[in-house]
């Protein structure tokens, strides 16, 4: 009998296009959902008889509840290297097996890019009025060479950003709670004395930090108020790092000129959530890692990751 195999949110329905699937055919039945299950029950119900479980990121939490209601799941494999969304423990008490798989740096960079761009040249209200037969010019850019560009972490994405802002001529400083010196003049930018400083003198401050104690609700209403009027802020990193209620309230008041989010406290977004509606808010749906290069990595390493646990040596095991 084959073993049934789940591939989670696949909203592009590309996994079977991105990889070949075909050296598994006669092991294994595959079934790809589309839609995100918005709650655990409907997630039970639809995965309950799957031996196998291939998941998009941080997208569905597993935690040891739901695990307990998974008798059937022996390998769930995530994209990526690093996920907080599972009970790594619990999985591995209960005998299931947690793979990852490899994934690039380089597409929420440019997705960094993209949204920091589109904000400092309001490009979508200008493509908009320019499609509609809006007003000819309504808007002035703001320029990135001379300003200052705030980077809250220096890592992997992090210093690849700096990068990119000083071939635009900006001024890059970095901040982070462990970041010395030497990391940052090995990248080529100024260390902030403190996040007071780099809020304050940053004219964009981008977040590229991994979630934890330490960067959860770093930046809350005192932070975001030291921020400059004319500053914008980019996250596409975690919503958590950034307070959403406080960030909303900046947005509505115009204390700061813009925000740029790839991440938000709830995803898919609710119709009805605010971050929707807000104004000087240039959002997108979480794409940060949604890039081609990343899904055929992603979606071969999975196959090649369920071929060694059939084969009884698990590769890239995460637990």
């Amino acid at each position: 009998m084959k073993l049934r195999c789940a591939v989670l949110d696949d909203y592009q329905n590309v996994a079977t296009a991105m990889a070949d699937w075909t050296p598994l055919a006669d092991e294994l039945d595959l079934v790809s959902f589309t839609g995100h299950f918005a709650t655990e029950e409907e997630l039970v119900r639809a995965i309950e008889p799957f031996d196998i479980v291939v998941t998009l990121r941080e997208r569905v939490p597993f935690p040891a509840a739901l695990f307990d209601r998974l008798p059937r799941l022996r390998l769930l494999v995530a994209s990526g290297m690093r996920n907080v969304a599972i009970d790594m423990d619990a999985a591995r008490e209960r005998g299931v097996t947690v793979c990852g798989t490899g994934s690039s740096s380089t597409p929420p960079v440019e997705l960094t890019w993209a949204l920091l761009l589109g904000l400092a040249r309001g490009l979508v209200a200008e493509s908009t009025a320019l499609r509609s037969g809006g007003p000819w010019q309504s808007t002035v850019g703001a320029d990135l060479a001379g300003r200052r560009l705030g980077l809250l972490g220096l890592g992997k994405i992090g210093s690849l950003v700096a990068r990119i802002g000083l071939a635009f001529g900006m001024e890059v400083m970095a901040w982070s709670s462990n970041l010395t010196k030497e990391r940052a003049d090995e990248v080529g930018v100024e260390l902030a004395s403190g996040l007071d400083d780099l809020l304050a003198t940053s004219d964009f401050v981008s977040v590229h930090l991994a979630l934890g104690d330490r960067s959860r609700g770093l930046l809350g209403p005192a932070e975001l108020a030291l921020m400059k009027p004319t500053a914008y802020l980019v996250n596409t990193s975690r919503a958590a790092i950034v307070d959403q209620d406080a960030l909303l309230a900046a947005l509505r008041e115009g204390r700061i000129a813009g925000a740029g989010l790839d991440v938000f406290d709830q995803e898919p977004l609710p119709a009805d959530h605010p971050m929707r509606t807000a104004p000087r808010l240039l959002a997108t749906p979480h794409l940060g890692y949604v890039s081609e290069a990343n899904y055929r990595t992603y979606f071969t390493h999975a196959v090649e990751d369920i071929q060694a646990y059939l084969a009884g040596s698990p590769v890239r095991r995460l637990n």
